[in-house]
């Protein structure tokens, strides 16, 4: 394989989970009689770019179908920070009546209802049919299509173009990062900003987040690395934030590389300096992960084995992608954990890729009164183990595997 970005073969191995189906591919009662497809899921560095990937084997069109399953407003969370997003940006930036904000990966209009609640001019950008209904039932138009040049410059040529973009969680999404990143460039006005979100790899290497690797996830994002794709694509990184979500992300503001004018802060240059100096543009950098995830699904394993030998009931919620990744890899099936709840009715009723594990509503839980509660999703982990304090009452313990086994 070929680095994605600059085209240097791949030899050097990040981690290596064994395999898995995709991490969306829910499956249904009907489909538990079929067989699965399953990928191997490896994770390679470029040693000239820097870039880290994952393996190829699935393109976008299998991972992300009309029926995807995630959706983003089912975490209260993860509403009130995109609520706060749009109030900062329309404040930093000026937007008003006369702006226009784009959102690719639109997702179920989770952002653009407070865009579109401000007043500012708005549209989203989303291919799976699934999420982009619940968009439309919000009242927010929405180019159902996956995002690349061709269609920025239709949609400029348009009059479409945009004082502001905003990718949250999609930048390693993208197989062809160079072109979706060009996209951005032929999107925006001459003085517009683009903002993006995504787990930044510093965390992900620190806290052994293993987890958060799948198949859909085509990239692992350092500031440097998405510095160097976005100069070569016509975008400049001008400021960057820290953020908490997702276990710790990176909040990217970048502008037309040929028109922009904005000074680049100091904050981005300490961050690119902080890069350096952890040596993410080093081999060192990424040795050692692989055992550290192992170390993970071996405690994480016997820790189920032993609630299983005596006798207590276990439960876990959040049928999220994390959990898959975690599930599949260990090889837990439902003998060691009969049920996943979930919030998001897309999900009930089926069943998790791989694993096989049933999904179900939250009712279910309280029915069940389990002694264990394993939370998948340990981003949110203080807003489920909030939402679930109920589980206190019958003398729940809730507990995260994930960067280490936490039992609460």
């Amino acid at each position: 394989m070929k680095c994605r970005h600059c085209g240097t073969p791949l030899e050097l191995v990040f981690a290596d989970l064994g395999s898995a189906p995709p991490s969306n591919a829910y499956l249904t009662r009907e489909g538990l009689a079929a067989p699965e497809t399953w990928y191997p899921l490896r994770v390679l560095v470029c040693t000239a770019c820097w870039l880290v990937q994952t393996e190829d084997h699935a393109g976008r069109e299998e991972l992300f179908a009309h029926d995807y399953a995630y959706f983003s407003s089912t975490s209260a969370g993860w509403l009130a920070h995109s609520q706060k997003y749009v109030a900062d940006m329309i404040a930093r930036f000026g937007l008003d009546a006369k702006s226009m904000v784009v959102e690719v990966a639109a997702n179920d209009g989770y952002l653009l209802q407070y865009v579109k609640q401000a007043g500012v001019p708005c549209y989203g950008v989303e291919p799976t049919a699934s999420t982009a209904a619940a968009a439309r039932e919000k009242g927010i138009a929405i180019e159902e299509s996956f995002f690349g040049v061709e269609l920025a410059r239709r949609l400029a040529a348009e009059g479409r173009q945009a004082d502001l973009t905003a990718a949250n969680n999609v930048l390693a999404h993208v197989p062809d990062i160079n072109d979706f990143a060009a996209s951005f460039a032929a999107l925006l006005k001459p003085e517009g900003v683009s903002t993006f979100e995504f787990p930044h790899l510093l965390k992900l290497v620190a806290e052994n987040q293993f987890d958060t690797i799948y198949h859909e996830h085509y990239s692992y994002l350092s500031l440097s690395a998405v510095a160097r794709v976005f100069a070569k694509n016509g975008l400049e990184l001008f400021d960057v934030e820290e953020l908490p979500t997702h276990g710790g992300s990176l909040r990217a503001f970048a502008q037309r590389a040929d028109t922009g004018s904005r000074e680049k802060t100091a904050r981005l240059t300490a961050l690119l300096d902080a890069e350096r100096r952890a040596g993410v543009e080093s081999e060192a950098f990424y040795a050692g992960f692989q055992a550290r995830a192992e170390k993970v699904k071996d405690d994480f394993t016997a820790f189920l084995i032993d609630a299983k030998r005596k006798g207590l009931k276990v439960g876990a919620y959040g049928a999220a992608a994390k959990g898959n990744t975690l599930m599949n890899f260990a090889g837990i099936r439902p003998d060691l954990v009969p049920y996943v709840v979930d919030r998001a009715a897309a999900k009930q009723g089926k069943f998790m890729p791989g694993s096989r594990i049933p999904i179900v509503d939250e009712a279910h839980l309280k029915a069940d009164r389990p002694d264990i509660v394993l939370i998948l999703p340990w981003n949110i982990r203080d807003e489920v183990m909030q939402q679930l304090a109920y589980g206190r009452d019958w003398g729940a313990r809730f507990v995260t595997a994930v960067p280490d086994m936490a039992v609460g």
